[in-house]
């Protein structure tokens, strides 16, 4: 008997990043039973901060943040897929994208990774909450504060997803950062910005500091105080019976007046291969029999996963057993903003967001948080310059 293939793939640790590829990869594996597929798991916050450089040295599949996309390919650390992907796939997944998923893994005209997983920050609550409480979802970020006031608000507040909510706000009201990579929103539009998320933030209690989307998902599906959260990268499990203690209802954001509803900010993921695969092809294989739209709209969703392929995000059965998640939430994730992903863009975000956070924590001097906004956007610019 021929000893069998073996991968290691490396993903993140939650139902939704590691139980949906297990399952695709056992599947995978009995039908081809001369492959083995294994899959290990680090924590969210190593997912968005662990340079992926070592990792494609470890491992021969990785699952990644789009921003990667750009060291990617200064780095050919990832196989650019479009050379081994049929051009017929490649074309299903670019028409089938959620928003920008698709191609937030293509730079350079190298496509790193396949978006098996589509997010961005959505609103979300506890309707019997609201019933028992006697209150009404906010439509408007005035109404989003009235709430707040009431201490029933909360969100998340780490640095990073405080940073993505400093990119909504800038976007929302018409200014998107980056644009062609320079930093482009003007003084008068960060202040506000800036304003805006800390009046928000004043209001809700101050542990969300310390809290990552999934800790707000669980205080507000399992604690009887907080009833809505106006933005948060969006986990469907937390829709589905049986998940959590409560379920919760997922919808589109507020509106900040004049200017329509948040334009939040693109997450989701995408599955690479390492350039040092030994079983390349294999490796492709699965890759698209996990990305493919049968199995993500069933077997990928059965498992926990969010779906990266939009056939999923229309599905009845998915929309029945989620609550409505994909169908209530899809607009918003074909509005998210996409953020930058030029080799250097992660020194920026990796530190960008403390001075935020501290901002909304202390108050002090908008001035001096954007010019370190600035300083930081400057040294990323220079990493990887020749």
């Amino acid at each position: 008997m021929s000893a069998k293939t073996k991968l290691r793939g490396i993903t993140w640790n939650h139902s939704r990043g590691f139980v949906s590829v297990v399952a695709t990869a056992q599947r995978f594996c009995e039908l081809r039973p001369e492959v083995e597929i294994s899959w290990e798991k680090r924590s969210l916050q190593e997912f968005a901060d662990a340079p992926i450089q070592g990792l494609a040295e470890e491992y021969d599949l990785l699952v990644i943040d789009h921003p990667w996309a750009g060291y990617a390919a200064f780095s050919q650390v990832l196989l650019p897929l479009q050379d081994t992907i049929p051009a017929e796939y490649m074309r299903d997944q670019a028409e089938h994208s959620v928003g920008h998923s698709h191609a937030s893994y293509i730079f350079d005209g190298g496509q790193c990774a396949l978006a098996i997983d589509a997010a961005t920050p959505v609103a979300s609550c506890r309707p019997d909450l609201l019933e028992r409480y006697e209150l009404e979802m906010p439509q408007t970020w005035r109404d989003l504060l009235s709430l707040a006031r009431q201490g029933r608000v909360v969100m998340p507040g780490i640095p990073i997803d405080t940073l993505m909510n400093f990119y909504m706000l800038c976007a929302t009201q018409g200014e998107a950062p980056f644009v062609d990579d320079e930093w482009a929103v003007s003084d008068e539009m960060s202040l506000r910005a800036l304003e805006q998320l800390r009046e928000l933030a004043s209001l809700c209690p101050e542990e969300i500091f310390n809290w990552n989307p999934i800790a707000v998902y669980e205080a507000l599906s399992r604690r009887d105080d907080f009833v809505y959260c106006p933005f948060a990268y969006g986990y469907s499990n937390y829709s589905r019976a049986g998940y959590s203690e409560s379920v919760l209802v997922f919808d589109d954001m507020v509106e900040i007046e004049g200017h329509g509803r948040c334009q939040t900010t693109l997450g989701g993921t995408g599955l690479a291969i390492s350039s040092r695969c030994q079983a390349p092809e294999i490796a492709r294989d699965y890759a698209m029999f996990t990305a493919g739209p049968g199995i993500q709209r069933t077997l990928f969703f059965d498992n926990g996963g969010q779906p990266g392929h939009r056939s999923a995000w229309l599905d009845a059965e998915v929309n029945r057993r989620s609550n409505s998640y994909f169908r209530n939430t899809l607009p918003a994730l074909d509005r998210a903003y996409l953020r930058p992903r030029f080799p250097g863009y992660l020194h920026f975000q990796d530190y960008a967001g403390t001075p935020i956070r501290r901002y909304c924590m202390e108050g002090g001097d908008a001035r001096q948080v954007l010019a370190e906004l600035k300083r930081l956007f400057e040294e990323a610019r220079g990493i990887y310059q020749a």
